[in-house]
């Protein structure tokens, strides 16, 4: 027998962006519901007309009150779409990640998001573990099945749940953290290896969902830039952009971050490496006062790194977080010595890349410095963005030099 599926109809003429596949309906552009449904229903949505747009997962406390999981009215999500969908995602990253990394690499993210066509769905590999992170209701009926297919894929002995990001609250969801299937965590963390450099990663706690995947290539490029030259990592966390550059030849590098527990971490990925501690300096400050410090002295360095959290996860925080960005990055360039490189970033949503280079632009002047753009940064190929959901694109970083 035929299921039968809630509905949602569009206002006349609110379908478009669904006709260009993007995966999300708002709230203000709904003209009629079925009553009663559920949170995190699939329900069928519809044009004006009654013309069918897409099956999406409902979020009766959120702005988005839809995302979409098909746009094929003959493929209602099951659990084996869901199992054809991470499939085809794992062997995506399995044919295309050795063949830019050119070495071997034991964590890498799996699902992506809309962007692998998983609204919601966030699934990060480390070693044997994998670990979910649900950000939305169109997610949450899913949770059990994806445990059960993740444990059957190669290797996987574990999932742990990350689902702990800020964004659940819009969702009307509470954090959740712990241990779906499998064995217990290793007390010590999960040992990855990325290109030589080893590193623990702390799956219940570490930020996001234990360690920032989507700079491997940042890390790589820092570790090819940093040859004899003088480094300073701001926001430095546990230290892997530094231990980067001291792995590319770095005559010092000076990291900076206000958490301690993260700075003691850097110091076990240091010994972790066989890295010489004598070329590096660890300092638990606020990076805005320390480079304030560092100006005052008129302290220099080669190479600077800046990495900082989340100034404006949404579009509403974006002129707060602009001051922000340019305090960081005027502090930046006073700081670089002629013909030094500036590797700055964003992870906010709310800032795109457009805006993050006038900003950045707007710092080099106001620094009195002349600075070219010697490539655009962003997220490695294990974190796709669907050509039709800009919204997954979400860091953004340059690479600079300092010509003046």
């Amino acid at each position: 027998m035929k299921k039968q599926f809630s509905e949602i109809r569009l206002y006349n003429g609110r379908e478009k962006s669904l006709l260009r596949a993007h995966p999300w309906v708002f709230n203000s552009a709904v003209e009629h519901k079925s009553p009663d449904i559920a949170p995190g229903a699939i329900v069928r949505l519809c044009a004006h007309d009654g013309t069918f747009l897409a099956y999406v997962g409902y979020s009766p406390q959120s702005q988005i009150i839809g995302r979409v999981w098909s746009f094929v009215e003959a493929e209602p999500p099951t659990k084996e779409l869901l199992k054809n969908r991470i499939s085809q995602a794992l062997a995506m990253r399995q044919t295309v990640l050795p063949q830019i990394t050119k070495n071997p690499i034991s964590a890498y993210r799996l699902v992506h998001g809309e962007s692998d066509f998983m609204p919601g769905v966030v699934i990060d590999r480390y070693a044997d573990t994998a670990v979910l992170q649900l950000s939305a209701m169109a997610a949450e009926p899913w949770r059990e099945d994806l445990a059960d297919l993740l444990m059957t894929l190669p290797g996987i002995t574990r999932v742990f749940e990350r689902s702990d990001a800020d964004v659940r609250t819009l969702e009307g969801l509470d954090a959740r953290v712990g241990l779906l299937r499998g064995g217990a965590l290793p007390e010590a963390g999960i040992l990855i290896d990325e290109a030589g450099m080893r590193t623990l990663v702390d799956v219940a706690t570490g930020h996001k969902t234990g360690f920032y995947l989507d700079q491997r290539d940042n890390r790589a490029l820092t570790r090819a830039l940093a040859n004899e030259r003088t480094v300073l990592n701001c926001f430095c966390y546990t230290g892997t952009m530094s231990i980067a550059a001291l792995q590319g030849g770095a005559s010092h590098v000076t990291s900076i971050d206000s958490a301690a527990p993260a700075l003691a971490k850097l110091q076990e990925n240091l010994a972790l490496n066989d890295i010489d501690t004598s070329r590096s300096t660890t300092m638990d400050a606020d990076v805005f006062e320390a480079l304030r410090k560092f100006r005052d002295r008129a302290q220099s360095f080669d190479l600077i790194i800046l990495d900082p959290p989340k100034f404006a996860p949404t579009a509403s925080h974006a002129e707060k977080a602009a001051r922000a960005y340019k305090d960081i990055n005027l502090l930046g360039f006073k700081l670089l010595r002629p013909s030094g490189l500036l590797m700055t970033y964003s992870c906010s949503g709310g800032i795109s890349a457009d805006l993050f280079q006038k900003i950045v632009a707007g710092a080099a002047q106001d620094a009195k410095v002349n600075a070219q753009i010697l490539q655009r940064l962003g997220a490695g190929i294990d974190h796709p963005v669907a050509i039709n959901f800009p919204e997954g694109d979400y860091l953004k970083g340059l690479l600079l030099r300092r010509a003046t």
